[in-house]
């Protein structure tokens, strides 16, 4: 193998990637702020699950309300409004992180500690805030685990979301390093997008708003990371005959790929 190919770096999606915060989190969440606000809104599962089609909390908010509550679009400070409501949100949702209640998905940690040992880099490349993202990982492992990430793109940094390919675009240049020498863990259908676009080699674990979603271009579909009492189940893709993902597997996707 080409040496100047080796996997350098390894981009993680973060909501339903390292945690499936979408159903009992962010839904909760965006719940409990309506409430303080005073609003009659209710995003039962199944309409939280055709609003994540919309990358990012605000833009969410706006598409809702272009849609189901059109007459708030008179509002004059419709901006700054959606803005204070996603600033409660995102409160709630890191009090909602700080019971514990949502778990790293099966796998994330254990590669995350592989990935640490072989020197490889670690990054975050999300549209969720970084509020969000802090709350997650000290919640999960623990205040020193935001230290573990050599860059973290979040929320607004860039001004295009997924699938737009901004996000990946800007980690990869923090990072200094090529898309041939990454690798991304998606979840989604607009995250695949985002990091195909960018060039980069994409791994799919599917989450529970994101199974019948089209994964065409990724170069492996699988149910999550795995681990050795509990393998992945194989959706679609190369897994060479691995029943975790492990530094190995990712290694030789990315040598495959580049």
């Amino acid at each position: 193998m080409n040496t100047r190919n080796k996997l350098q770096a390894v981009l993680f999606d973060v909501d339903g990637t390292l945690a499936d915060t979408e159903q009992d989190g962010h839904r909760l969440a965006f719940n409990a702020a309506f409430q303080e606000f005073g609003l009659n809104w209710n995003w039962d599962i199944d309409l939280y699950g055709k609003l994540l089609q919309i990358t990012g909390g605000k833009e969410r908010i706006l598409h809702y309300i272009e849609n189901y509550v059109p007459a708030l679009l008179d509002r004059n400070d419709l901006k700054e409004w959606i803005i204070g409501l996603h600033k409660a949100k995102t409160m709630y949702f890191e009090s909602l992180m700080e019971t514990g209640r949502i778990p790293l998905r099966p796998g994330v940690a254990r590669l995350i500690q592989e990935l640490r040992q072989e020197k490889v880099k670690l990054a975050i490349a999300t549209t969720t805030t970084m509020e969000n993202v802090i709350a997650l990982l000290k919640s999960t492992l623990g205040e020193e685990s935001i230290d573990w990430f050599d860059v973290i793109g979040a929320g607004d940094i860039v001004p295009k979301k997924k699938p737009a390919p901004d996000i990946y675009h800007w980690v990869l240049n923090q990072l200094k390093l090529t898309p041939q020498q990454c690798i991304a863990i998606e979840d989604s259908e607009n995250g695949l997008r985002s990091a195909l676009a960018a060039n980069l080699t994409t791994l799919i674990t599917v989450s529970s708003y994101t199974r019948s979603q089209d994964f065409n271009g990724a170069v492996a579909v699988l149910s999550d990371l795995g681990e050795s009492f509990k393998p992945f189940t194989k959706i679609d893709g190369m897994t060479f005959n691995n029943q975790w993902v492990d530094y190995q597997m990712l290694n030789k996707m990315a040598s495959i790929t580049s």
